[in-house]
């Protein structure tokens, strides 16, 4: 019975927009323990004995949150079901970006030019991607599935499968434009019947995984940071990218607001307060500007 409710909630959510891989998976295994103990509706206990099976402090919290927000949901419909309390903590810290330089980025495109050609336009495939991605705060994943369809008129891109399963527009530099026209006049000479932008070796989609084995060569060519225990990421130029946009934004309180606003759209940020992490991230963002956007969040001067 647990099962098949675990089945509705998560179809339920994703009817939503949720993609919910890993919380389906959890909640499905939390299903399983229980009917093997003989529950037929959620029992706090239950919930909290296999919580604690988790092999961390946070695991533990994440489990019993997706617990306590299935049991919310099936209490509604039935009283039998009990909602626990959590007891574990969230123990999370956000890993600081790497705020690559401009001039960074221009190395890091220009290695990618020095990749080995171990297929078809390897080196521009890497050369258009990092440089797309540095101009435009693209999602490793949003950038890697982009296809023909979503290449549209006047220099837009239309972002569809996104992280939270919303869609957006995205505008690009004319210069960034340019270079995504150049690439594509050589992309649609390829015999390919795969419609992504980009393709791995084998004429497909690249995996996230491929592409990141491959930044690291070129950061290596590059020799961006070489002594740095955590070595600069892929992700970190999406980083990069919001925070130059930040950096531009003024101090007056309207023009905050307007500002972030953008920002988030445009980054596809679910919560504008995903946004506002930046500062906190970036020490020199932490200037006027921080004053001013803390106001317009919390709701301080209305």
């Amino acid at each position: 019975m647990l099962i098949a409710d675990v089945e509705r909630y998560v179809s339920l959510r994703q009817t939503l927009g949720y993609k919910l891989r890993a919380l389906s998976g959890g909640l499905r295994a939390f299903a399983t323990f229980a009917a093997n103990k003989g529950d037929t509706h959620i029992n706090a206990s239950t919930a909290v004995e296999w919580a604690t099976k988790a092999p961390s402090p946070h695991s533990r919290y994440i489990r019993m949150r997706d617990v306590v927000h299935l049991a919310r949901f099936l209490r509604a419909e039935d009283s039998a079901h009990e909602v626990p309390s959590n007891p574990f903590h969230a123990v999370t810290r956000r890993r600081l970006p790497y705020i690559y330089a401009l001039r960074e980025i221009v190395q890091l495109i220009e290695a990618a030019g020095q990749l080995r050609a171990s297929y078809p336009l390897r080196r521009q495939v890497y050369a258009t991607l990092l440089g797309l991605i540095a101009a435009t705060g693209l999602r490793i994943s949003e950038a890697l599935d982009l296809r023909f369809s979503d290449l549209l008129p006047d220099g837009i891109l239309k972002i569809c499968r996104t992280k939270f399963g919303k869609s957006r527009q995205i505008p690009l530099h004319p210069t960034a434009a340019q270079a995504l026209d150049r690439y594509l006049e050589q992309r649609c000479k390829l015999a390919a019947t795969d419609d992504h932008v980009f393709l791995s070796a084998g004429d497909q989609r690249i995996s996230s995984t491929t592409v990141e084995y491959t930044f690291r060569r070129i950061r290596q060519i590059a020799g961006i940071a070489p002594s740095r225990t955590r070595p600069p990421r892929i992700h970190d130029m999406r980083h990069s990218f919001a925070t130059r946009a930040l950096e531009q934004c003024p101090t007056q309180r309207e023009a905050v607001a307007r500002h972030f606003v953008a920002l988030a759209t445009y980054l596809g940020h679910a919560d504008i307060a995903h946004t506002y992490w930046y500062l906190e991230a970036t020490p020199e963002l932490m200037t006027g500007i921080s004053d001013a956007a803390e106001a317009m969040i919390t709701g301080e001067g209305r």
